[in-house]
This record gives structure tokens, sequence and C-alpha cells, in this order.
């Protein structure tokens, strides 16, 4: 398989006399620019209104400032503003590239300065040291198109849905737990019509504040349900529409291995598994699911997991890991697990779990990069 790059270090050669450095130090109310001009002594400083035809104005300015220049790059860092403003930057000959916020180095000072200019100041050293090609300085974050971050929304928004509709329910349970009734489920359909024959420990029906709250959290509910639905509806359709392209045939292998679902799979695909990573390594390391080893001296101790990753694919990922036990028991994976952890002396479950889901990420990932299936793991017949 090709290398990918890891943007760890810019790859093209830097020519500091024939290129402008800008960096943006964004925030809601505004965007400090600094830049360094080539034939121009001073780093010039600008703050701007957030317009990003103002921005490539000032770009133009600074770059009939000194000598002809050849090639424009700037950097800002990723955050509220995602990519729109790097991928409207490219559209006009610029290259842009935003950092990893996690990658840049801080000072340690317990009460360090921190201002708008002292950041760009230091996004400016950061991106002049990756543009010279020298590794650890920061991180590149690899810019989405419209459509990738289009096609992740779905899941995200029926995870937070799924979010919302345990937060009713498990709000309603407690309100009936503090009146001594147990056993009501509220997210029943028919749980509406049952409100009125409840009954509290002390033999009353419940009070009508109570009720109206209870019919308005069920409205929401209801709602809250028929979003999923939709979303689920949705989804399935465009499945059926394109079946064999791009990620949509990704989804449809994965969802053969049996206990994985649909809305697993989609997840998987449009999180972590359609991204070109560079190899298993740095696929474990996207989803967060690394050590973090602590090591000064003699002294040698491990932190747990890195969770600097892709926090929605390892929660996944680990729910994946228990029900891939269940459903694929003779399984190399689920074979390995047991070695490990049965007996007095078997190491913890739920720390081994962590691994089973690392081994079971690479697994999937080689599945649908290179077609090799996971030794013992059954697939359901294809459609």
């Amino acid at each position: 398989m090709a290398q990918v790059n890891d943007l760890s270090r810019s790859l093209t050669a830097f020519d500091p006399i024939s290129t402008l450095v800008v960096v943006v130090e964004m925030s809601k109310a505004s965007w400090l620019v600094s830049g360094a001009v080539p034939g121009v002594e001073r780093q010039p400083l600008k703050k701007l209104e957030p317009d990003a035809t103002a921005l490539l104005r000032l770009i133009e300015r600074w770059r009939s400032a000194g000598w002809p220049i050849s090639r424009i790059a700037l950097a800002y860092e990723a955050g509220r503003d995602g990519f729109w403003l790097a991928r409207w930057l490219i559209a006009r000959g610029i290259e842009a590239h935003v950092i990893h916020s996690a990658s840049v180095a801080v000072s340690r000072d317990r009460k360090r300065a921190k201002t708008d200019r002292l950041d760009a100041a230091m996004l400016m050293r950061v991106f002049l040291g990756w543009l010279r090609g020298e590794r650890g300085h920061c991180g590149m974050v690899v810019i989405p198109t419209m459509e990738e971050e289009a096609a992740r929304r779905p899941s995200r928004e029926r995870e937070s849905l799924v979010n919302e509709r345990s937060r009713i329910t498990n709000r309603m349970k407690s309100a009936l737990a503090r009146l001594g009734i147990r056993g009501f489920k509220p997210h029943l359909r028919k749980a509406p019509e049952r409100l009125a024959d409840l009954r509290t420990a002390e033999g009353t029906g419940l009070p009508a504040n109570v009720i109206e709250e209870f019919r308005r959290d069920m409205a929401r509910l209801a709602l809250v349900r028929e979003q999923i639905s939709s979303i689920e509806k949705t989804r399935a359709e465009r499945l059926e529409r394109a079946p064999d392209t791009g990620p949509h045939a990704m989804v449809r292998l994965l969802a053969r291995v049996i206990g994985i679902g649909i809305e697993t799979a989609d997840m998987l695909v449009r999180e972590i598994l359609s991204r070109k990573l560079r190899d298993r390594r740095a696929v474990a390391r996207y989803a967060g699911l690394t050590g973090s080893p602590d090591e000064s001296g003699l002294k040698r101790r491990e932190k747990g997991l890195a969770k600097a990753g892709n926090a929605r694919v390892r929660r996944g990922l680990i729910q994946l890991a228990w029900r891939f036990l269940m459903f694929q028991k003779d399984s190399a994976l689920a074979r390995w697990y047991r070695t490990r952890t049965e007996g007095p002396s078997g190491a913890r479950k739920t720390t081994m779990i962590v691994a089973l889901a690392r081994k079971l990420l690479i697994a999937l990932w080689r599945l649908v990069t290179t077609g090799e299936v996971p030794d013992g793991v059954e697939l359901r017949p294809a459609a």
C-alpha cells in the first residue's frame, strides 16, 4: 500500500525569498493576521473583522510590498470556524493549511502570558518550522471537502437525538421515582394513555402539573423518535440508490460482518475508515486507542488511553468490541481476548477490551481497504 503523507512536515521545498507566509489567529470577534513578507524586515500585524474578502485584500497588499512572490502559504489553527476558509482560499490560488491545535507546544509556566499577539507569533514560528520540513513543530489537519463534512452529519445528528431521547426518558423516570412509581416505561407509544391510571405510593393519581409536564415530554419524545426514523430511512434510501460507489461500498461490506449494523458501519466509514490514513498505527492513533507512556529515568508507567483522537469512534468501537465477543465467538480476535482474560491470573476484561477494540479497528480497516477478511469472522451473504 502506498504511504500517505502524515502532514507532520511539508514535503514542498521552502524558499523564504519568494514565499509569503501568513498566519491567522481567529476568534469570534476578530482575526489577527501576521505575515512574513520577503524583502520587508518588520513582520506586519493587522487586526481584521472576520471577513475573508478583507483577508484576501490584505494578502494581495503584502504580496506587492516586497520582492516578487511565487508562493503564498497561509495557516490558521483548527477551531470553531472549521475548514470553510481554507477551502475558500484554496479555490483562489492560495496554499492554505489548518494546524492541529493539540500539536502546538505551549509554555508550561503556571501563569504564562496569553494574548492574540503572542498566539500569532507562536503560530508563525511553528508554521515556518513546518514549511522547512522539520518534524515536531506542528501537525496539519486534512481539509475535508464540503461533501465529506456533510456526509458525517446524519450519523452525528442521530447520535445527538439518541442522547436526547435517553435524557428525556431518564428525567421522566426520575420524576416518577420521587413519587414512588417504578416500572413505568415512558418511551412506549401508548404511555400517554396510561398516565391517568398511574398511582403514587400514597394511592393518589399524578398531580395535574406532573401530568402536563409528562405530556409535553412525551410529545418531544415522539418528535425525536420520528426524526431518528427519518434519518435511518434516508440513509437506507441512499445506500439503495448507489450501493457500490465510494463509501457506500465500504458500509455494505462492513454491514455483512455479523454483529455490525448499518448505523455502526456508517459511523466507522464516515468518521475514520474512508480517510487516507498512513498505516495501522495512524488508524489506532486517530481513534485515540493508543497508550500514553510516562517514562523518566527509572520511572515507567502507563497513563492509559491517549484519547487524543475521535471520541465518537472510540466510544463506538469499545461498544462494538463487547458486541463482537457475543456474535463472533469463534474468531481469532475473540479467542485472543479469552486467552488473556480467563482464569485467576487473567488480565482485567475492561482493560483488554480496549486492546480488542484497537485490534478490531485495524482488522476492519484492512477489510475495507484490501478486502482481507479477519480470521474466523463470519459474514452475511452478499445482498
